[in-house]
């Protein structure tokens, strides 16, 4: 098999959460490029929507006689009605689902003394319970195609930084559940993830100014910041046949970064 040929995702059908922006967006765009049909899947609609016609732009120039093709459905993934919603109309459109990419999710930085219990069981309730209940309700449709699931982590949760004890503590948890299900479910469907370092998105771009950049740009090895397609191109990897025998890894792509680059 060549290697276009191994990173094809020809026939695939992805479901992508947190698909609005950023990552997702990236992630879900680098699938239609490489063949597959996308589910955008995000809590603004209009956001996936525009997702959705980016992937469908993607199909349309690089696999113009393909019938592939990306659609959008709202869901919040904290929900498991509404979980359980985007999978049956997930399904209903596609009649299967091969890749499943668990990236919505994250937390605010928190004071661990002002943080309530309630605010705790939320962020990995969202981080974590989302991921775990959507796998599982994809999981027939994962079995019957040898499919693959991708959770996105994060460097937060192997760094020890101040202000991270709930997002950090969420995905770790989350890096964990990943090698515990791909035990679960060797050999038919595999389960990775990818563990991102500082990425310029919408939701780093709140905290950014110029000085607050060079110094988080100064403490990565590589002097970059990383973009939402480097996390893509990772996850691209992990969905092909490219990686056909790798199962209950993480891949951190962190710009070489072995301690946290949060300067504040």
């Amino acid at each position: 098999m060549s290697i276009q040929q191994l990173f094809s995702l020809h026939s695939d059908v992805a479901l992508v959460t947190g698909a609005g922006r950023g990552i997702g967006r990236a992630t879900a765009i680098a699938f239609a490029e490489s063949g597959a049909s996308v589910i955008c899947a995000a809590r603004t609609q209009a956001d996936i929507d525009a997702s959705a016609e980016l992937c469908n732009a993607a199909l349309r120039k690089y696999h113009p006689n393909s019938s592939a093709r990306a659609v959008s459905i709202s869901c919040d993934v904290s929900d498991e009605s509404a979980l359980e919603n985007l999978v049956a109309k997930s399904i209903d459109v596609f009649g299967k689902i091969t890749i499943l990419v668990n990236n919505a999710g994250g937390a605010y930085p928190n004071d661990p003394l002002k943080t309530t219990a309630k605010t705790f069981n939320r962020d990995f309730n969202f981080n974590v319970t989302s991921a775990f209940n959507l796998t599982r309700l994809c999981h027939p449709y994962l079995l019957e195609h040898n499919g693959r699931v991708i959770n996105i982590i994060s460097a937060s949760s192997r760094y020890s930084q101040a202000g991270f004890s709930s997002y950090g503590t969420a995905k770790a948890a989350l890096e964990q559940l990943t090698k515990l299900l791909a035990a679960d479910f060797a050999p038919a469907i595999r389960v990775n993830g990818v563990s991102p370092g500082t990425i310029l998105t919408e939701a780093l771009g709140q905290y950014l100014n110029d000085e607050v950049q060079e110094k988080m740009t100064a403490l990565t090895p590589m002097k970059a910041l990383g973009e939402p397609q480097d996390i893509a191109a990772a996850a691209l990897y992990l969905a092909s046949n490219a990686s056909r025998w790798v199962t209950g890894k993480i891949i951190e792509v962190d710009g070489g970064a072995e301690s946290t680059t949060w300067p504040f």
